[in-house]
C-alpha cells in the first residue's frame, strides 16, 4: 500500500483507535470489534506490552482490513523497529524532527505531536503527514479553528479526550481526522471484552464523522 492510499484510509473513516492493551489476546478482540463498526485506523501504543510483536500479529492475521500503527513513538530506534514490524503510520506525543525524518525515509505517514502553533508548523515543516493536536481536550475546537485560521496547510489531528458528542465540533473546526482512546477503547471495555459495545461505540464515531462532514 503507497503512502498516499494510507493516508487516505486515515482521512476515511477520519477515525483513529488509540488501543492500550494489555494483551495480545485483548487487542486482536479489540481489532475485530473496531473494525465491525468500522472503524478500520488502529494505533497500539508502545506502552503495550510487546508492542511490536502484537503489531505484527495484528498486521498478519487481518492484513488490509485493518490499517495497523504505532503510538507513542520517542526516538528512532523505536520508529524503525516498529516500521519493519509492521507497522504502516507513525505517531508521537511530541515534535521529533529525527522521527519524522526517519518515517519520510521509509514512505511511513507521521502524525506528530504538537501543542502551539509553533509546534505544529515546526512539524510540518520537518515534514510530518499530519500535526496531532495533544492534549486535545484542554484545548478545544476553537483552538484548532484559531490555528487554522492562519496555518490552513496543516492536517490536524486532535487526540486527548476525543469523543462522540465532540465529534461535530471538531471536524468543522477543520480537523481531517480524530485520534480516539479511552472514549473508544476503554480499559472497561478490555477488561470485560465487551466486543458488541466497542463495534457500537465505533460505528457511533463513523456516523457521527459523515454527519459532521456532511
Amino acid at each position: 500500500m503507497s503512502k498516499l492510499d494510507i493516508i487516505d484510509r486515515i482521512i476515511n473513516p477520519g477515525i483513529v483507535a488509540i488501543i492500550r492493551a494489555n494483551s495480545s489476546e485483548q487487542l486482536m478482540g479489540a481489532a475485530e470489534a473496531l473494525y465491525e463498526g468500522g472503524v478500520t485506523g488502529m494505533e497500539v501504543t508502545m506502552t503495550t506490552p510487546n508492542a511490536l510483536q502484537v503489531i505484527n500479529d495484528v498486521a498478519k492475521r487481518f492484513g488490509k482490513k485493518v490499517l495497523i500503527g504505532v503510538g507513542t513513538v520517542l526516538d528512532t530506534e523505536t520508529c524503525r523497529a516498529a516500521i519493519l514490524a509492521g507497522s504502516e503510520f507513525v505517531v508521537t506525543p511530541v515534535t521529533r524532527p529525527d522521527v519524522i525524518k526517519l518515517c519520510n525515509r521509509y514512505g511511513i505517514p507521521i502524525a506528530a505531536g504538537a501543542y502551539t502553533p509553533t509546534e505544529a508548523l515546526t512539524a510540518h515543516e520537518a515534514g510530518a503527514d499530519f500535526v496531532k493536536i495533544f492534549p486535545a481536550d484542554q484545548l478545544g475546537p476553537q483552538y484548532i479553528k484559531n490555528i487554522l485560521a492562519p496555518l490552513p496547510q496543516l492536517q490536524i489531528i486532535p487526540t486527548g479526550g476525543v469523543t462522540v458528542a465532540t465529534v461535530d465540533a471538531f471536524i468543522k473546526a477543520g480537523c481531517v481526522a480524530l485520534g480516539a482512546g479511552s472514549s473508544l477503547v476503554s480499559k472497561e471495555i478490555l477488561a470485560t471484552q465487551d466486543w458488541k459495545k466497542l463495534t457500537e461505540t465505533a460505528a457511533a464515531f463513523v456516523e457521527a464523522i459523515q454527519k459532521a462532514r456532511a
